[in-house]
């Protein structure tokens, strides 16, 4: 059920934008070759050099470390080419850039330096624990799949690998948005840069790829690894077990707040390579290739509100990825998988606050129920009426359902099918921002132990909670079992549907939420997504709205495009 959102009370503000344009501005330098002495202690030989690090207490950390050639000049929107092997010695002080993307508050990385030159990963290591072979993980940010980077202070792996001194925790960089997701197959020469639609997908698996040839030399088991990522990290981690080319690079996924339902399909990605055409006046691929880094960054401010998702294309991606799973492609890999009570309020404030909340879920609402046989719009009906609270938090718990907690029970459902381990949480631990309850991205600071970046939680985040998180995320990455000393996690079926709830006390529960699964789910094959790109204001919300406010029929059409200006 949805949480009461008018009651929850307002946390700490969140840091400004300039506070944090001046803490990511702090952070940036560039690492340099070393060619006097240097630190062996703090040093890790690869196949690309060695890389000296900085200690933190007992952390060492590894920032900027390069797996992959720069996908820069001729090799903008090809895939990724693996990085040069050296005897060189390198600095590993500062994270790599950030990748191209518009600045966003809620996107702190989008106020570190920026660029092309993005392909870069960062290592934590726990000096204290000297075991040879230390479980890895390694972390897939999100970002609907347009922002994000590892400079952001909230991926940070230092208090994890503080807690959990046995793993070695990575942060991996990739190419989103204008550069990493799209389909370039419409422009003249577009068919030389076919994997233009997945590069952000291909980006990781090349991550992993360098994680399995040099992890050992940071004391990491190359044998051992675990990939987790958020929302689109989420997405991401789900797909990477479906693909054949990432086969053997990892052994468990944790996906949080994200899914295969989380994809494109071919004629869903052509919105947004029409609109490059539009903004960069660009027909030929010559002519997009021969533009400079700065002429690209003003082109994507104006196209990265658009962005695609990874394509289901049928040669890198399944067309029809839950059938994936159902066929036993995941089935050598172990999943923990789940999601929060109250997605869709992270959205609140993204659009702008709560007035312009009250407008746009409507708005979506009726778009998406337009797409809806009548007798599906009735299984909607059923599920709102069920709902207590304002129209605006029923409509946003059937998104809720429908865009992540029913495709990720579908996932673990079909993982199971042919005997894949699978384990499910449900996160109702709210943040004190208000309107926010359990929202998209509030796990964050308790996963990460970075319980002072209040950035979704509104306050501190609770360290015992937290600590559980972490214990359980890092048993999970040992064993392949969450569980610990004091809380048993049951495996996931469709028997039991045994699920951990995380509040300050969590606890397992059978099926929970079951009457809105069983009503919901038959319509999960409509593929609803928080795609808005394509949207129809020609709707009664927008007619009714405007009629109210201006009281003419003639002020509709431009109550709609104002409304649309606002949302966008």
């Amino acid at each position: 059920m949805p949480v009461n959102n008018d009651n929850i009370v307002a946390g700490s503000p969140a840091a400004s934008e300039s506070d944090i344009r001046a803490r990511l501005a702090a952070m940036y330098g560039e690492n340099r070759e070393i060619t006097g002495e240097y630190d062996t202690e703090l040093s890790a030989k690869c196949k690309n050099g060695t890389f000296v690090g900085k200690l933190n207490g007992d952390i060492i950390e590894y920032r900027g470390v390069p797996f992959a050639k720069p996908p820069v000049g001729e090799l903008r929107w090809k895939r990724p080419e693996p990085v040069e092997d050296s005897d060189g010695v390198f600095e590993a002080y500062y994270n790599g850039k950030t990748p191209i993307q518009t600045e966003w508050i809620t996107e702190q990385a989008s106020y570190y330096v920026q660029g092309e030159d993005c392909l870069y990963l960062n290592i934590w290591v726990n000096k204290s624990c000297t075991e040879s072979k230390k479980p890895v993980m390694v972390f897939l940010h999100g970002g609907s799949y347009g922002w994000g980077g590892t400079a952001d202070p909230l991926y940070d792996g230092t208090a994890f690998v503080s807690a959990q001194p046995d793993i070695v925790m990575v942060t991996v960089g990739y190419r989103t948005g204008l550069m990493g997701f799209v389909d370039l197959s419409y422009l003249e020469g577009g068919e030389d840069f076919p994997d233009a639609p997945n590069l952000g997908l291909l980006d990781q698996i090349e991550a992993l790829r360098w994680v399995k040839k040099n992890i050992s030399a940071f004391s990491g088991d190359p044998d051992n690894v675990t990939v987790f990522g958020e929302s689109a990290g989420g997405g991401t981690v789900s797909l990477l077990p479906i693909m054949p080319v990432a086969k053997g690079l990892f052994n468990r996924v944790i996906a949080q707040s994200g899914s295969v339902a989380l994809t494109f399909s071919k004629e869903q990605c052509k919105g947004f390579t029409q609109n490059l055409i539009k903004v960069s006046g660009k027909k030929r691929m010559s002519d997009l290739m021969a533009l400079s880094e700065e002429e690209l960054k003003k082109i994507n401010e104006e196209v990265n509100g658009d962005n695609n998702f990874p394509q289901r294309d049928g040669r890198l991606i399944p067309l029809d990825c839950y059938g994936a799973y159902k066929k036993g492609l995941s089935v050598d890999i172990d999943m923990l998988s789940g999601t929060n009570a109250d997605e869709s309020n992270y959205w609140v404030d993204e659009v702008g606050g709560i007035v312009p909340y009250r407008m746009s879920i409507p708005i979506k609402f009726e778009n998406d129920m337009k797409g809806l046989r009548i007798v599906d719009r009735q299984r909607v009906k059923r599920f709102m009426a069920r709902l207590k609270g304002h129209s605006i938090w029923r409509m946003s718990e059937f998104y809720d359902e429908m865009m992540f907690r029913l495709p990720a029970v579908k996932q673990a459902e079909d993982h199971t099918v042919r005997g894949g381990r699978a384990y499910m949480y449900y996160w109702t631990e709210p943040s004190k921002l208000r309107y926010r309850g359990a929202c998209h991205a509030v796990e964050l600071a308790y996963v990460f132990g970075n319980l002072d970046e209040t950035i979704y939680t509104g306050v501190r985040a609770d360290e015992k909670l937290s600590n559980t998180v972490m214990q359980m995320w890092s048993n999970f990455a040992r064993t392949g079992d969450p569980s610990t000393k004091d809380i048993e996690w049951p495996e996931y079926n469709t028997r039991t549907r045994y699920t951990m709830v995380f509040s300050k006390n969590p606890e397992v529960k059978s099926d929970v939420l079951r009457a809105q699964r069983k009503e919901l789910m038959p319509l999960l094959h409509y593929n609803i997504n928080p795609s808005y790109a394509n949207m129809d204001y020609n709707v009664p919300f927008v007619h009714k709205a405007v009629g109210m406010v201006l009281g003419t029929a003639a002020a509709v059409v431009a109550g709609a495009a104002l409304i649309k200006k606002l949302l966008k």
